[in-house]
């Protein structure tokens, strides 16, 4: 197992990478510093939305934007494809009936193609970022130098460094005092924040191990059609590519992964693990794998147990427990049990707890205000961390180090963002992609 210093959240470590990822993040850090008058102060007037990334999320996360008490308004759209922003827009504009002046995107303001973002977030003072997470990056950094707040998607990245281009632009964005969620919503969920208050006074005592799972039955496929480049085929089918998805431990697997990092305050040191192609194994399941299990470690020596699978007809359960020397925490169903199975404490489910809307609440509740409250950016890379290391491990057989993967600059994205490009990865004459082979996938020497 490697030797890596522990991860806090505060580690000098991370600071230090901060400080050297500025200079890799083209200079970002240099930008000028806005001031208060250059973005949404809270005085009266629209707060103007633009979403970057029409599909289910990004047209989910809008319209919970619009429902919000503040006066917004969503004035820009942008995608890759039309018919994926034309599909968002009618549902968006559906849902926001009762409020129709709440949508105001004229046709001027429909962005597509690799560059829209740009055009669509410099019309916005709040920009929501939902496309598949390989463009996060990007997309974030764009959104901080124009000086905008953020909602962004999990996970944040899909390689170290991309990583490492969110952590610096996230310096900016606190220096900026630009307001940023990330939609790792369990920590804007009521019964969350209230087993995690109980487990900070002690009820549970210290942490002895955690397990968490996210398993669940196969997900959807879009079928290639002539007309599609290589490029559009892989973004159509995004979540079956790393470079543009991570693998669902990476999409998905995040949050429970999260959990556990947020009750141990820290991120691991070490994951070990094993995975592989069980059941999807055709051309259509791209390069993921369909299971995974990652051994975490933390500091302490304190073991996180991580599993997620694409099963059909198999046990289902996402969920987080976390055991203590007094009881254990599941999550899930909001309670606190003693060693002997007797309840400390459960969730009283009158109370309100929606997650997906209160994020969205908070943040333009703090951007109407001209509060600055949330900057959530450095939480979604420590889990988004978390979880590419996972990956690393499941796919390679080796113990993987966060430092070491933090600091090793590996990059999955293609030279060149064009649907006449190659995407880093092909398929061989039988339309099938190589995946990762433990034992013979290797990352560190």
């Amino acid at each position: 197992m490697e030797n890596e210093k522990s991860q806090s959240f505060h580690g000098q470590s991370r600071r230090d990478f901060v400080k050297q990822s500025s200079v890799l993040a083209g200079g970002l850090l240099a930008a000028p510093i806005l001031s208060q008058a250059n973005y949404f102060s809270g005085a009266p007037g629209v707060i103007k939305i633009a979403v970057i990334g029409c599909g289910g999320r990004g047209t989910g996360a809008t319209v919970q934007a619009l429902k919000t008490k503040e006066n917004v308004q969503l004035v820009a759209m942008a995608d890759a494809f039309r018919d994926n922003l034309d599909k968002s827009f009618e549902n968006i504009t559906s849902e926001m009936k009762d409020k129709p002046e709440r949508v105001n995107v004229p046709e001027s303001n429909k962005f597509t193609g690799f560059d829209a973002y740009k055009q669509a977030i410099a019309l916005a003072d709040v920009v929501i970022l939902a496309t598949p997470p390989g463009f996060r990056p990007i997309h974030f950094e764009e959104a901080v130098n124009k000086g905008k707040h953020i909602f962004m998607e999990k996970p944040v990245a899909t390689d170290p460094a991309g990583v490492a281009k969110v952590l610096a632009a996230a310096e900016v964005a606190k220096a900026k005092k630009l307001n940023v969620v990330v939609g790792l919503q369990r920590h804007y969920q009521t019964s969350y924040r209230e087993l995690y208050k109980r487990f900070k006074g002690g009820m549970i005592g210290d942490i002895t191990s955690i397990q968490v799972w996210w398993n669940q039955g196969a997900l959807w496929v879009r079928p290639r059609k002539p007309e599609y480049t290589e490029m559009e085929y892989q973004m159509r089918n995004w979540y079956y590519f790393n470079w543009l998805c991570g693998d669902h431990i990476v999409e998905q697997h995040i949050h429970n992964i999260d959990v556990g990092n947020w009750f141990m305050g820290e991120t691991p040191v070490t994951a070990v693990g094993m995975g592989g192609r069980a059941i999807r194994t055709g051309p259509e399941a791209g390069e993921i794998y369909d299971h995974h299990y990652v051994e975490y470690r933390y500091q302490n020596g304190v073991a996180m147990n991580a599993q997620c699978r694409h099963w059909k007809d198999s046990v289902s359960r996402v969920d987080e427990e976390i055991v203590g020397t007094k009881g254990r925490i599941i999550c899930d169903k909001g309670l606190i049990l003693d060693h002997k199975g007797k309840t400390l404490y459960a969730f009283d489910k009158k109370q309100q707890n929606r997650p997906y809307q209160a994020e969205h609440d908070e943040l333009f509740a703090a951007v109407a205000k001209g509060e600055f409250k949330f900057q959530d950016a450095q939480r979604g890379v420590q889990a988004t961390l978390s979880a590419i290391i996972g990956r690393m491990a499941t796919y390679s057989g080796q113990s993987i180090g966060y430092e070491k993967a933090l600091a090793s600059g590996i990059n999955l994205q293609p030279a060149k963002y064009a649907f006449d490009a190659p995407p880093p990865v092909l398929p061989d004459a039988n339309g099938n992609y190589a995946y990762a082979k433990p034992g013979i996938t290797k990352y560190f020497s």
